[in-house]
């Protein structure tokens, strides 16, 4: 159960948490390595951004919590699959996500690629029989998240990561790619929440403008963690973007940070426009970008000492 409406988000995490391991896919008795690679997948510790987005959107919105907690960990499933998807030697190639060893290292890649299909599945399976929510709203939840995941949303956007990412690429070819790979499932969060809580069409474009600012933000943000060289601190394979044509790689770090303030700003002034000057979505996100911020300046600092350390045991 969700905790009362509230700036709690640490309790709306645990919500969300307990609601994925009740609502993961349970593989069939005796598949015991399927099990543990979609617990591993779909429940390792994660900030939860997308389903609190959701949820919290539709609260806002006068919707009821529990079809949007529910929702909210069908995207999560999307995200979790994505994930494990991305690791994979034919597309990154990465060994640690989220401090573990990825999914494909501690289970093999046959199971990766069943645990990624199978926590989909449950995903679109979750949508068509959410809880106590009309049948035309389940179709258009469907509907989003499935946009969302296709050729016009993660799938788009990981292609285009994958076949352009090493050539030299203009920055407005770069956004359109980072605003499939990353912002498909932000706009679809939000959407989802505005769905479930029968918001009209405008509502839901300023929930979908505001889903696009946060993913434009919350790539430069990974463009940037990437950079520091710290995988213990951020637990995944870092210099992944190594010879990538990225934003960051086009303007630098200091222009990178003021792009991801503008971004910021615009996603304030969509949630004002819906819920006025100060939301409880404006507070998450500053709260999460706020943790975002610490983590790379950590990083920062223990690179520059790690740098300081090697050049002092120099002859």
């Amino acid at each position: 159960m969700l905790p009362e409406p509230s700036l709690d988000f640490a309790a709306y995490r645990a919500a969300i948490d307990a609601k994925l391991v009740a609502l993961s896919p349970a593989p069939l008795p005796g598949q015991t390595a399927l099990r543990l690679a979609l617990r591993d997948s779909v429940i390792a510790p994660g900030k939860r951004l997308r389903p609190l987005i959701c949820v919290i959107a539709a609260e806002d919105l006068g919707g009821p919590s529990e079809p949007a907690l529910a929702a909210g960990c069908a995207v999560e499933m999307v995200h979790a699959a994505s994930l494990v998807l991305d690791d994979l030697p034919c597309m990154d190639d990465a060994a640690m996500r989220r401090g573990r060893p990825a999914t494909h290292v501690a289970h093999g890649e046959d199971v990766a690629v069943l645990a990624a299909i199978g926590a989909l599945a449950g995903a679109f399976q979750l949508l068509a029989t959410l809880p106590d929510t009309t049948g035309e709203r389940r179709a258009e939840a469907v509907a989003v998240l499935s946009a969302a995941v296709g050729v016009k949303g993660l799938v788009g956007g990981q292609f285009a990561d994958l076949r352009g990412g090493r050539e030299r690429r203009q920055m407005s070819e770069i956004r359109v790619a980072n605003g499939l790979k990353t912002g498909a499932l932000f706009r679809a969060s939000a959407e989802l929440g505005g769905i479930l809580a029968g918001a009209d069409p405008a509502a839901r474009d300023c929930l979908c403008s505001f889903g696009s600012e946060i993913g434009h933000a919350f790539q430069l943000y990974d463009d940037l963690l990437d950079a520091t060289q710290n995988p213990v601190l951020l637990g995944k394979d870092v210099g992944q973007d190594a010879g990538k044509s990225t934003i960051l790689s086009l303007v630098g770090s200091g222009s990178a940070e003021r792009l991801i303030e503008r971004h910021l700003e615009r996603a304030d002034a969509h949630l004002a426009e819906l819920f006025g000057s100060a939301s409880r979505l404006s507070a998450l996100v500053a709260q999460i970008f706020a943790q975002a911020d610490r983590t790379v300046r950590q990083a920062r600092e223990a690179q520059v000492a790690g740098e300081t350390g090697r050049g002092a045991g120099r002859p």
